[in-house]
């Protein structure tokens, strides 16, 4: 019970190594944890402390991250890019999923679903007319 008791000693950035500043933000840049997850691991009080050390010291563009909210979590650029490449997996097997349907439905029925299809996609990303 005494150790709880124990006051915690207040620190300020400049009492981190800068060894120990790039040892973070690596960890963090690396996707191996967030920077409130590197807070908690490291005892580091201070809730912006880690995302002032990403953006003064790391390779990667953290001016636009937000502090996280309780409810949702901050990722990682790299976390993202695994989210995203899952994201992006997912929507290829519908494709092929709705491919297959109307390839089947072009054979089987005799309609000619695959050639709107087509020309459908093909007008994705195509500017509009005003």
């Amino acid at each position: 019970m005494e150790h709880e008791r124990e006051q915690r000693v207040k620190r300020t950035q400049r009492d981190y190594s800068f060894a120990f500043k790039m040892m973070v933000v690596y960890e963090v840049e690396k996707g191996q944890i967030t920077y409130s997850q590197a807070q908690t691991k490291y005892g580091i009080q201070g809730k912006s402390t880690v995302l002032t050390w990403l953006r003064r010291h790391g390779q990667q563009d953290w001016t636009s991250k937000i502090m996280p909210t309780s409810s949702k979590r901050q990722l990682t650029p790299q976390q993202q890019i695994r989210q995203l490449e899952k994201q992006l997996a997912a929507e290829k097997l519908k494709t092929e999923f709705i491919e297959d349907v109307i390839y089947h439905m072009d054979k089987e029925c005799g309609s000619d679903l695959g050639k709107k299809y087509i020309e459908h996609v093909s007008k994705i990303g195509k500017p509009k007319d005003n």
